[in-house]
């Protein structure tokens, strides 16, 4: 049998195999059991151009529960602007290999709607 987290690597493999094909920038989530993770990553891979967690200090103060869906948008919303700062309109949305469900969902519909593209 395999384990959850192979499978999932696998998964985000074949994701990340075509998004680097496409030469694309990426939005990628990662997602602990207590905090939420998401980075904007050029497309040589090699640069991150912007990131937002609730492990950071103003996140952490304004919801202490970083695990949850709410944070998780307001997460999509924070990388979104900061994307938009870097001059990042659109981006491919690499979701490492977790279902488009639940807090990765969140934070991609709070992205979509602070103006990201993808």
């Amino acid at each position: 049998m395999f384990e959850k987290k192979t499978e999932r690597l696998r998964r985000a493999r074949s994701t990340r195999a075509k998004i680097a094909e496409l030469k694309a920038v990426r939005l990628t989530v990662y997602r602990s059991n207590g905090h939420i993770y998401a980075q904007v990553i050029d497309a040589s891979g090699s640069k991150v151009l912007a990131s937002a967690s609730t492990v950071e200090k103003e996140m952490r103060a304004a919801n202490p529960k970083g695990g949850s869906a709410a944070a998780a948008a307001v997460i999509g919303k924070r990388i979104a602007e900061r994307a938009k700062q870097a001059g990042v309109e659109k981006v491919a949305f690499d979701r490492s290999g977790y279902k488009y469900h639940g807090r990765v969902k969140a934070l991609a519909e709070a992205a979509r709607e602070a103006g990201l593209k993808f």
